[in-house]
């Protein structure tokens, strides 16, 4: 990593604690003179913010589980009234909570969706992308798990319902789903042993996704940041430093993130909620319509658009796993879909194919569209675009890698910023 600047201690103190401890060292050189491509553009932001609302969201928890029963009689008063109207700010302490897990997904999903389009995950950085998902998939089971804790109506039927898929497991071995349904259970039905499990595993799972967050930024500094060129650095002129150039960017950005999270918390605090969640658990009234959170709807328009439960629970978990094989799977030389137009294309098709499987999974099993007076069932638009997802990563992505006609790659970063520069200069 050329350009990185030694560090000289600036006292008595710090010559004395940079013998022992050189903790001011490993600040300097990783958050102030780490070298970093010039040429990061706003989507590289969201690295940043992920890290401030992954503390956000522990800090929050943490007062939250102060004042929490997991008990299936008392945890629904516990948040309900307890936290809401009762202990000092508890209302906002705990809508920080809440629409900070979506502003969390949010947040990840721009972070991985940049990865795929500039091609972060291609070597030497495989490592880097699959920690990326693995804090992922941990996310996925932290929000389940916290999604269950208020013990509203959708928290109770959707720990139901989540967790019986496990039961599917007995179409291939007899009575495997079923034991590892009764042991996530606790019981024989969901009840106080799930939600103390749940709790406690809610509880555990952010310290696990921070240690893993810091592999993630270990695996990052190792070969450096990609950039939105996918060149490799040439010298320290494609260099600058990490202080002040990017701290400041990503305080800016931060705040306008903080603006649009807070703008939810005081004045659309329910836009992500389901309204029967403020409804107590009631084991004997099963909703219409049972949902997950926004941020899983896409892979909930998988499992349910296959009738066949066990293939439907593979189908799912296999579009989780897929996510593991794309460093693998894209078999072009050239990273970045700014100079690979047929897969910039396919790129944002397949964007736009995700939120149609969100968009399906948010409506009930028997919708349908109407198109010229023909009812077209939703269940095979999810089957459509749940086909997309699959071919995007197994046909096109080495497919297209293989017959593709890239565009010519700039010659170093520093010369494609300046000329950048030089072209806007003309303009004006």
């Amino acid at each position: 990593m050329a350009g990185h600047t030694k560090y000289v201690p600036g006292s008595a103190f710090t010559r004395w604690l940079d013998t022992r401890l050189p903790i001011l060292r490993l600040a300097n050189e990783n958050l102030v003179t780490y070298p970093t491509p010039r040429n990061l553009n706003f989507w590289y932001t969201f690295g940043g913010i992920l890290t401030f609302m992954l503390g956000i969201q522990m800090l929050t928890g943490i007062v939250l589980a102060m004042h929490y029963v997991p008990n299936g009689d008392l945890a629904f008063a516990s948040v309900e009234q307890r936290i809401m109207r009762e202990v000092n700010y508890g209302w906002l302490i705990r809508y920080i909570h809440s629409s900070g897990a979506s502003m969390f997904f949010l947040a990840v999903y721009v972070h991985m969706f940049r990865g795929l389009y500039y091609g972060s995950y291609k070597a030497p950085r495989e490592v880097l992308w699959i920690l990326g998902v693995f804090i992922y998939l941990l996310m996925v089971m932290t929000a389940f798990f916290g999604y269950v804790l208020p013990w509203g109506q959708m928290s109770f039927w959707g720990a139901t319902v989540i967790t019986s898929l496990f039961s599917a497991l007995d179409q291939v071995i007899p009575h495997l789903g079923t034991s590892i349904t009764t042991w996530l259970w606790g019981d024989f039905a969901v009840g106080d042993a799930t939600l103390n499990r749940f709790f406690s595993l809610h509880y555990l799972m952010p310290f696990v996704i921070a240690g893993v967050v810091g592999l993630h930024i270990w695996a990052l500094h190792v070969p450096g940041n990609n950039n939105p060129l996918g060149i490799d650095a040439k010298g320290p002129q494609d260099f600058v430093p990490f202080h002040p150039y990017y701290t400041v960017k990503d305080a800016f950005y931060l705040v306008l993130f903080l603006i649009v999270y807070m703008a939810f918390v005081f004045y659309a605090p329910n836009f992500f909620g389901n309204p029967d969640n403020y409804i107590q658990a009631n084991p004997l009234v099963t909703p219409p319509d049972i949902v997950p959170e926004w941020y899983l709807l896409p892979f909930y328009a998988m499992l349910r658009s296959v009738p066949q439960k066990l293939l439907g629970v593979i189908v799912m978990g296999g579009a989780l796993v897929t996510l593991l094989f794309i460093p693998w799977l894209d078999s072009s030389k050239v990273r970045s879909c700014r100079f690979r137009p047929l897969m910039k294309q396919l790129f944002w098709i397949f964007a736009a194919d995700c939120i149609l499987l969100g968009y399906c999974g948010s409506q009930s099993a028997d919708a349908a569209w109407n198109i010229v007076g023909i009812d077209l069932p939703l269940v095979w638009v999810a089957r459509l675009a749940t086909l997309y997802y699959f071919g995007f990563f197994w046909v096109l992505m080495p497919w297209v890698g293989r017959i593709e006609v890239t565009a010519p790659l700039p010659e170093s970063i520093a010369q494609s910023v300046l000329a950048r520069s030089v072209k806007t200069e003309d303009a004006e």
